[in-house]
């Protein structure tokens, strides 16, 4: 579904991404797990547009998009959920949810959207109403997903969901992933947390100062030793929410 080949970008004379390859298999939830700095939210940044590769491909359905606008990226099937929430503090729930449509043309089946997400998210359904910015952090960063599939992606691009979170919001929020990706959308998840992010994904990419380290099945790198000591603090894992 998503080839990244040889992909290299900077920010003026720093470095930041150096010959990534990635791939995104149709139906899969894909882990991008590293420390901070080390290029993650620059690979989505790439992929969505917002920032350009100096070299490298990005092939979407057989289409090379390396230099689209993000305007055009969101036409074609990608939506990406910001790192940060950044929801619009001003406006209702409705309003912003609206504002996740802009790329969709006409108003036929225009409620088709929101019946979707309100399903997955009773709880903005009963806030529609409310000031996003008045929202508690776990209901903001519901309704940053949430707005990410207004315009009905195929591909779902996450930057630090469970960022800020209690530990009851940060399962809640996974939970919602699954069934998000149960619906038929393939998500590249990008996650600190990166025991949860490899108890829920089928394949894990690690990447260390701008370089994919690692790559392979999650159960697997679960056991793996590098893995446990780099970024899960050598600690027996449960197994029970995979």
């Amino acid at each position: 579904m998503l080839k990244i080949s040889a992909l290299n970008a900077f920010y003026d004379n720093v470095h930041a991404l150096k010959d990534i390859d990635l791939e995104i298999r149709r139906g899969e939830i894909v882990s991008l797990i590293g420390s901070n700095g080390a290029g993650k939210t620059t690979t989505l940044s790439c992929i969505t547009g917002l920032i350009g590769a100096r070299s490298g491909s990005i092939v979407y359905k057989g289409l090379d998009i390396s230099g689209y606008p993000a305007h055009k990226v969101v036409r074609l099937g990608i939506s990406l959920s910001p790192e940060g929430r950044e929801v619009f503090p001003g406006l209702t729930v409705e309003e912003n949810l609206r504002l996740g449509m802009y790329s969709k043309k006409g108003t036929k089946k225009i409620r088709q959207p929101f019946e979707r997400v309100y399903g997955l998210f009773p709880r903005l359904k009963e806030r529609s109403l409310q000031v996003a910015g008045t929202l508690s952090g776990g209901e903001q960063q519901m309704l940053a997903i949430a707005r990410a599939l207004m315009s009905e992606p195929e591909l779902l691009l996450l930057d630090e969901p469970s960022l800020g979170l209690a530990p009851n919001l940060v399962l809640m929020i996974f939970d919602l992933i699954k069934a998000i990706n149960r619906q038929g959308v393939t998500v590249l998840l990008v996650e600190q947390n990166a025991n949860m992010a490899l108890l829920i994904s089928d394949r894990t990419y690690v990447l260390e100062t701008g370089r994919i380290a690692l790559s392979g099945e999650s159960k697997k790198l679960l056991n793996d030793e590098n893995i446990k000591r780099a970024y899960l603090g050598n600690v027996a894992l449960d197994n029970s929410t995979s």
